[in-house]
């Protein structure tokens, strides 16, 4: 995808990226990369860390990464010191790192939907935490990355639809209690975008013809469409932006996810 935004826009700037090995959020990463960012990436697999490192350097950044899962905020804290020692201090966070399974709610086990909660909500907290007085210090911005589950119900999603919420919530409170410190907080909500490991996991259970049936605009996202509007959120473009949620999905909110709660339903 062409680069459309002006190539110095995050110069001198640093973005910390939970999850950022691979996705939506490398996406995030590599078109921060194009408009001269520096980066932070933080995941718990390292082969797939070390790889996006390779292609952020590829594409003229600085970049080095931290292995933490973010259910454990004393790593967490870790990899934002190893940041503020390597670049000074972060200028914005995305909260990236996410976690997804399909189960009917009877069959949810208390550990599973601790988990999602725990990786999703709990983990997006440590980041923002654990950033607060770096950000602080640079008027920095944090991006969370939700979902439509936020949003609207679907079936089999009942813990991630808690999760997103809470993550939504969470953003709120925080544009409300920092923006005084200059701290903006915003969340973006992808559709269903291409490439990704979580459509892959739903492709049996729900085909993208599904899905192109339930987005107006008849397609998949690719993950560098949702990167666009992330880097303009991120960036000074949206200076006047905090507590907003905002939808990048192709209509499909719109909608609903009815044509999906009949797939998965008929999947048994």
């Amino acid at each position: 995808m062409r680069a459309l935004l002006p190539k110095d826009l995050l110069r001198q700037r640093t973005v910390f990226v939970s999850g950022g090995g691979s996705g939506v959020n490398l996406a995030i990463a590599k078109a921060c990369a194009q408009v001269g960012a520096n980066l932070v990436l933080c995941g718990r697999t390292e082969t797939k860390l070390k790889d996006a490192v390779e292609e952020l350097t590829a594409l003229g950044a600085e970049a080095v990464y931290a292995i933490a899962d973010v259910r454990d905020a004393t790593a967490v804290k870790a990899a934002f010191e190893m940041a503020e020692e390597r670049f000074g201090a972060v200028d914005a966070v995305v909260c990236g790192a996410a976690g997804n399974f399909l189960a009917p709610a009877e069959r949810i086990s208390s550990n599973g939907f601790r988990a999602v909660v725990d990786i999703d909500l709990l983990g997006s907290f440590h980041c923002a935490h654990a950033a607060y007085e770096q950000l602080r210090r640079t008027r920095g911005t944090i991006l969370f990355v939700s979902g439509g589950q936020s949003q609207m119900p679907f079936a089999h999603q009942a813990h991630v639809a808690a999760a997103k919420a809470g993550v939504d919530q969470l953003m709120r409170s925080l544009a409300l209690e920092w923006g005084p410190h200059g701290i903006r907080s915003n969340s973006i909500v992808p559709g269903p975008v291409s490439g990704t490991e979580g459509m892959r996991r739903l492709a049996e259970t729900v085909t993208e013809q599904v899905w192109a049936g339930m987005v107006p605009l008849g397609r998949f996202a690719v993950p560098e469409e949702i990167a666009q509007i992330a880097v303009v959120l991120l960036s000074p473009l949206a200076a006047y932006v905090n507590g907003s949620q905002v939808v990048v999905d192709g209509g499909m909110a719109t909608v609903g996810s009815a044509a999906f709660n009949h797939a998965v339903r008929q999947a048994g």
